[in-house]
C-alpha cells in the first residue's frame, strides 16, 4: 500500500512538473494601457485582446497548424488601439493560471504582424501573410539567451513600426525553446496571437518577399531550429523566418538591443522591460540576411 501511494505521489508530482513547465501570455500592456488575458481551461473567457489557447503545451512540429496561433487559439472580443511607434509589454509566465514564472532559457524570441481582412476580431489568420519586426537572442556573453530574463517576469518590450501604415493587425508573439533541439522536431514553439488596430497617417508595409504563412515560415531543418550544437559554445545561432522587414527607417535591423531604460528601442528592435544591464548589441548572424518567401501548398 505504502509503494502504490509513492508511486501515485510521483506520478502526480511528474504531471505538475510537466504542466508547470510550459506557458502562455497572460498580459498585454500597450502605451501604459493593461490588456488582461485569460487563464488557460476558462469555462467563459473575460473580454481580451489575446486569442486564448487551449493548453499551455507547445505546438511541436514546423508544418503543425497550430504555428499559426497557438493550440485550438480562439477569437478574441477585443481589440488594441495602437500606433506607430507603439511600445507594447508582452508578460509571459508558467502554468496554467500564471502562478508560476516562464521556465525555460534557451532560444529566441520574435515578433510578427500581419494585415487582417476585417477586424482583427473576426478574422481567420489560416492563410495571414507575416512580416517580421523583431527578433531576440543570446545576449552579449554569447551563451545566455534573453529568453532566460522571462523567468524572473520580465515583460518583452516591443515596438510597432513606426512607419507602419494604419489598419487592423494580429501580432504574433513567438518564443521558441531549444533545449530539445539537439535532434529534428526537438523544437518547441510557443506562438500568440494579440489583435490590433493601428492608426495614425503612416504608409508602408513589407514587400511580398518578406512575408510568409504559418505554417510554411519554417523547416524542422532550418539551422535556427534544428540546433545540434545549441550547448556546445561559442554557439553561432541564426534566426529562422525571414529577416526583420525592410520598411522600418533606415532599413532592416541586424542587431537587437536590450535596455534597461524606458525609453523606446528602435524599430525592428525588441527589449526586456526591468533589465539591470547596461545595453547590450547582439550581431545577428550573416547568413540570416536571406529573404524568402515559403507558401504552403494546399491540397484542393
Amino acid at each position: 500500500m505504502m509503494l502504490r501511494r509513492l508511486a501515485q505521489f510521483f506520478l502526480a508530482l511528474a504531471i505538475f512538473t510537466l504542466v508547470s513547465a510550459h506557458g502562455f501570455v497572460q498580459q498585454v500592456t500597450i502605451d501604459g494601457t493593461v490588456y488582461k488575458g485569460n487563464n488557460l481551461n476558462v469555462g467563459t473567457p473575460a473580454p481580451s485582446i489575446i486569442r486564448l489557447v487551449s493548453t499551455n503545451s507547445p505546438v511541436k512540429g514546423s508544418t503543425n497548424s497550430a504555428l499559426n496561433c497557438g493550440q485550438d487559439a480562439q477569437l478574441a472580443s477585443l481589440v488594441g488601439n495602437a500606433n506607430p511607434g507603439s511600445q507594447l509589454e508582452i508578460l509571459w509566465v508558467g502554468g496554467t493560471d500564471g502562478s508560476s514564472n516562464w521556465p525555460h532559457n534557451t532560444g529566441p524570441l520574435m515578433h510578427y504582424m500581419a494585415k487582417c481582412d476585417g477586424s482583427c476580431s473576426t478574422y481567420d489568420s489560416t492563410n495571414a501573410e507575416w512580416f517580421k519586426i523583431s527578433e531576440l537572442g543570446l545576449e552579449a556573453d554569447g551563451s545566455t539567451w534573453y529568453q532566460a530574463s522571462l523567468s524572473s517576469r520580465a515583460p518583452v518590450n516591443v515596438t510597432i513600426p513606426s512607419t507602419l501604415a494604419p489598419g487592423n493587425y494580429l501580432l504574433r508573439a513567438e518564443i521558441i525553446s531549444l533545449q530539445l533541439a539537439m535532434s529534428q522536431g526537438g523544437a518547441e514553439f510557443y506562438p500568440a496571437c494579440i489583435q490590433l488596430q493601428v492608426g495614425g497617417s503612416q504608409t508602408q508595409g513589407p514587400t511580398s518577399s518578406e512575408e510568409c504563412l504559418f505554417p510554411g515560415c519554417y523547416s524542422d531543418t532550418d539551422a535556427g531550429i534544428l540546433t545540434p550544437n545549441i550547448y556546445n559554445p561559442p554557439i553561432q545561432y541564426t534566426f529562422p523566418g525571414p529577416p526583420v522587414a525592410s520598411f522600418f527607417p533606415g532599413g532592416p535591423s541586424s542587431t537587437i538591443i536590450a535596455s534597461s531604460t524606458s525609453s523606446p528601442t528602435a524599430t525592428g528592435q525588441c527589449k526586456l522591460s526591468g533589465r539591470s544591464t547596461n545595453e547590450d548589441v547582439v550581431k545577428r548572424d550573416s547568413k540570416n540576411k536571406r529573404m524568402h518567401k515559403r507558401r504552403l501548398v494546399r491540397a484542393h
